[in-house]
């Protein structure tokens, strides 16, 4: 009886190891499930097509991607003539010593003064979700919304 009992408390050991065991080997995901879960959820009402605005995007801006390639996107000739046509020039440069505090890849810093660009030009600049255009010194500058970091920098576009 003592041989039974002890069997039985081997196994019943075994089995919970084997159990507790499982998640500890199941893959962590880290986001690469693929992004397929509830998939039907978003299914309903598949039979409508394309009626009314559905499938239309309302803001029709340039480019919407990321601000990998600021570069590519606007030239400093395409932003000059911009500023000069809609008459947002006589700006002042930065100080040298707050200019130089302005680099790509850094936080904005601290106490710099910006300006919003005026909705007429900002309608023609390229856009990218997550990142705003500022107005610093005479400069047109892209940052980041979320973390303040400067992206892109245009000097001299209102001077």
């Amino acid at each position: 009886m003592n041989n039974r009992r002890g069997l039985t408390a081997v196994l019943a050991t075994l089995i919970t190891f084997s159990l507790s065991a499982t998640p500890v080997l199941a893959n962590p995901g880290n986001g690469n499930g693929g992004g397929h879960g509830n998939k039907a959820a978003n299914q309903g009402n598949n039979g409508n097509g394309h009626k009314g605005n559905a499938g239309q995007k309302t803001e029709h801006r340039k480019n919407g991607g990321k601000p990998d390639h600021v570069e590519s996107d606007i030239s400093y000739a395409v932003a000059r003539q911009l500023a000069v046509n809609l008459g947002l020039t006589g700006y002042q440069s930065l100080p040298p010593g707050i200019a130089k505090n302005l680099t790509r890849g850094k936080p904005l810093p601290p106490g710099i003064a910006k300006k919003t660009v005026p909705a007429s030009m900002l309608g023609q600049l390229p856009y990218y979700p997550g990142y705003e255009w500022k107005i610093v010194g005479d400069n047109l500058v892209l940052i980041a919304l979320s973390t303040a970091v400067v992206t892109a920098i245009i000097n001299g576009v209102f001077d």
